[in-house]
């Protein structure tokens, strides 16, 4: 589980905005990018991460 206060400081490698945690995944609230959660720890390499889907950059 990963922490609120982890989650507070961690920021996307690409665009450095907030990230929030949605499922197994930590998800940038601005480009979309979906970054893995391993053994409870955040993977925050852009090559780690994963494209959003076209109908989650229109929301």
């Amino acid at each position: 589980m990963i922490s609120p206060e982890l989650l507070d400081i961690l920021a996307c490698p690409l665009c450095k905005t907030d990230v929030r945690l949605k499922g197994d995944s930590i998800v940038c609230t601005q480009c979309g990018r979906r970054y893995p959660v391993r053994d409870d720890i955040p993977v925050m390499l852009i090559d780690e991460a994963e494209l959003p889907e076209e109908s989650e950059k229109e929301r």
